[in-house]
């Protein structure tokens, strides 16, 4: 029993941390990123300075976050449990009868088949969560019900590199209601009163890399640009 409650607290900590990474990744966040700080949320340990102001300035993010660091203390806390009881010296292992016939196992030996078990389960269990398209299609499905209920509010804007001082590298998509829309960029004065300067565009397959102030923006370009993150998601 002790070694499905293990494995049952250890498959519900990999889809929290799951759940939290796509709900990082609504906010903007890159796919890898959204995952490491979903683990690091969870497990407490890895937060790095820089990538912490991307979450401590965010408000959907430091309530993602919360809720991440909640639910992994309370995790931990089952994991050590049931795993110090799955250790315990037994004289027959229920979890090995077949057809109601126990097999004897010695006290002393018990504790080392559960320990195999839980490495063997432990490492089955991280693969299928990072090879399963079964998973996939499980945190796609959890997407699209958070957008669609509104439980996180998808953002435009994927931040690509942070900096100090609330500062990075960001990309969104034009869309067609954009205020940014076919207006020269020497025009929206960008750089000088927003901090804003746009490296690159790619417009399909074409890439204008540090576009001059005579270039217009059209619907569907990618856009890449530096300056305050929270300014470029306001312009976004």
């Amino acid at each position: 029993m002790n070694l499905f409650l293990f494995f049952f607290a250890i498959t519900i900590s990999f889809l929290v941390v799951r759940i939290g990474g796509v709900a990082f990744e609504l906010t903007g966040m890159d796919k890898d990123q959204s995952r490491f700080q979903a683990l690091s949320c969870f497990s407490g340990t890895g937060f790095t300075t820089a990538e912490a102001e991307l979450i401590t300035t965010h408000p959907q993010r430091r309530r993602i976050a919360s809720y991440l660091m909640i639910l992994g203390n309370a995790g931990l806390v089952t994991l050590i449990a049931t795993f110090a009881n799955s250790i315990r010296p037994v004289d027959v292992l229920a979890q090995f009868n077949f057809f109601s016939i126990p097999l004897p196992i010695p006290a002393w030996l018990s504790p080392y088949i559960n320990i195999i078990v839980i490495v063997l389960g432990t490492y089955l269990i991280y693969k299928l969560f990072t090879r399963s398209h079964l998973i996939d299609r499980l945190t796609n499905k959890v997407k699209e019900t958070m957008v669609e209920k509104q439980v996180i509010k998808k953002e435009k804007v994927t931040e690509l590199l942070s900096a100090q001082e609330g500062f990075g590298v960001s990309t969104f998509e034009v869309h067609a209601e954009s205020q940014l829309l076919q207006k020269d960029l020497k025009h929206l004065h960008l750089k000088d009163e927003f901090d804003i300067q746009i490296l690159m565009i790619q417009r399909g397959s074409e890439t204008i890399p540090i576009p001059k102030g005579e270039n217009k923006l059209q619907i569907g370009d990618k856009v890449i640009c530096f300056g305050k993150l929270e300014k470029i998601r306001q312009m976004a």
